[in-house]
C-alpha cells in the first residue's frame, strides 16, 4: 500500500480536515486544525506531504517519528497540528485496512461509552443560565462555561461579582448535582486567579480550567493551594515534553490535551499515559468537528485515566455548520444520559460525506479570534 496524494480542504465553521488517499483505494482522514490559522496549518500539512508520498501509510509510528523528528524545529501549534491530522488519517487508513476500529489497534477498549459535557454560553458569558438549562434537557449531566470577560492585571469587584452572578445563576438553575466545570480561559493573571478561586469556593465546581496561560506554569502549584476544585489545563500545549513539564511541577489535576494540536493519536495516547503515572486524569480538548472528536473517542476507549469528553454539538462558533452535517450517518456519535457512545467502525469509526465537504470548501472560511481591548486601550486576553 503507497499514499498517493494528501489532499486539505478548509470548511466552515473554523476547521481543516485532510484526507490521505492509497493506491488501493482506501482513504483515511484527519482533523489538523489550529482555530484562527488554518491556511498556515495547511500549508505545514503540504510541506510534510512531501515526504509521505509512494510511503506505506502503515508505518504510523516511524511516519510520526519521521514528520517529527527530521525537522530541525520541532513543537508548537502549527507544526504539532498538522502532525496530528495525518496521524488521525494513517490511524483510519489501518483501521479501515484490517475492518476495526483505530483503539482495537490500541489494546482494545476499557470502556464503550464515556461522559460527555457541553460548553454553554459565548465569548462574553451572558444568558448562560439558560443556556446550561438547555443542555441539561439535552441529556448531558455536565457543563462548562466560560468564567469571565477580559479582566485587568488587578481588576475591579465589579467584575468579580459579575463572575460570581453568572456561576450563581448556572448552578440555581441546573442545581446541586450537574457538574459544572468554569474556564478562565487565559484571560485572568495571577493577582485576580487567586481572588476568584477563593470566592468560587461554595459553587462546588467540577474544575477550573486555565487559571492562568500555561506560560505561567510556575503559578500552579500556589494557585492549587487555594483553587476550591480540581486544576485542568493543556489546551494549549503540544507534546509530551511540554506536559512532562507540568506533570513534574504539580498542582494539575486534569490534564487536557487535543489530539488535533497534540500531535495526533500516537502522541496523545503517550500523554495520557504519562499522566496515569501521575495519577492525573484526562480529559481531551476538543471543540472541533467529527473528525477530531472520533479521534477523541477512539483514545476515550483505551485511556483508563478518561473520565468526560468535550464536544462542540450547538457551540456558538458552529453558526454555519455543526459537526454532524458533514457525516454520512448522524447517529455515529449517539448521546444518552450524558454519554456519547465510542464509535465501533472501522478505523476512526465515521464516514465522511465527500460531496458536502468539497461543496462547503468552496465556501471556505478565514475565521479569527476575537481582538478584545481593556478600558485603557491595551489588548486584552481572549
Amino acid at each position: 500500500m503507497k499514499i498517493t496524494a494528501i489532499t486539505t480542504f478548509i470548511v466552515p465553521p473554523r476547521w481543516l480536515f485532510v484526507r490521505v488517499d492509497t493506491d488501493v483505494g482506501i482513504s483515511g482522514w484527519g482533523e489538523p486544525i489550529v482555530e484562527g490559522r488554518a491556511h498556515t496549518v495547511a500549508a505545514a500539512v503540504d510541506e510534510l506531504s512531501d515526504y509521505l508520498m509512494g510511503k506505506d501509510p502503515r508505518r504510523v509510528e516511524d511516519h510520526w517519528n519521521v514528520m517529527y523528528r527530521a525537522g530541525f524545529y520541532r513543537g508548537g501549534p502549527i507544526l504539532m497540528s498538522a502532525l496530528a491530522g495525518i496521524d488521525q488519517a494513517l490511524w483510519d487508513i489501518k483501521g479501515k485496512q484490517l475492518g476495526v476500529p483505530v483503539h482495537e489497534l490500541l489494546g482494545g477498549p476499557v470502556r464503550e461509552r464515556i461522559r460527555a459535557y457541553s460548553w454553554i454560553g459565548g465569548d462574553r458569558p451572558a444568558d448562560t443560565a439558560r443556556a446550561a438549562k438547555d443542555a441539561v434537557a439535552r441529556g448531558f449531566t455536565a457543563v462548562k462555561m466560560n468564567a469571565t470577560e477580559e479582566m485587568q492585571y488587578v481588576d475591579t469587584h465589579a467584575k468579580v461579582e459579575r463572575v460570581l452572578e453568572n456561576v450563581q445563576a448556572v448552578r440555581d438553575a441546573v442545581g446541586p448535582d450537574i457538574g459544572l466545570g468554569v474556564d478562565f480561559h487565559g484571560r485572568v493573571h495571577k493577582p485576580m486567579a487567586k481572588v476568584l478561586m477563593r470566592e468560587l469556593r461554595p459553587y462546588k465546581l467540577m474544575f477550573i480550567e486555565e487559571p492562568v496561560l500555561s506560560e505561567h506554569l510556575e503559578a500552579i502549584p500556589e494557585l492549587a493551594a487555594l483553587s476550591p476544585a480540581p486544576i485542568a489545563l493543556g489546551e494549549r500545549l503540544y507534546s509530551r515534553y511540554d506536559f512532562k513539564r507540568v506533570l513534574d511541577m504539580g498542582g494539575v489535576d486534569i490534564i487536557q490535551p487535543d489530539p488535533s494540536h497534540a500531535g495526533g493519536i500516537t502522541e496523545t495516547q503517550k500523554i495520557a499515559a504519562m499522566a496515569e503515572a501521575y495519577d492525573v486524569a484526562l480529559a481531551l480538548h476538543c471543540p472541533l468537528g467529527p473528525i477530531a472528536l472520533a479521534a477523541n473517542l477512539q483514545l476515550d476507549a483505551v485511556c483508563h485515566n478518561a473520565f468526560i469528553q468535550e464536544q462542540s454539538l450547538g457551540i456558538h462558533y458552529n453558526a454555519d455548520n455543526d459537526l454532524l452535517d458533514y457525516v454520512v450517518d448522524r447517529s455515529v456519535f449517539t448521546y444518552h444520559e450524558g454519554y456519547v457512545a465510542i464509535p465501533k467502525g472501522p478505523g476512526l469509526g465515521i464516514e465522511i460525506n465527500q460531496a458536502y465537504v468539497d461543496e462547503r470548501a468552496i465556501v471556505g472560511h478565514r475565521w479569527r479570534n476575537p481582538v478584545w481591548r481593556h478600558a485603557d486601550g491595551s489588548v486584552a486576553e481572549w
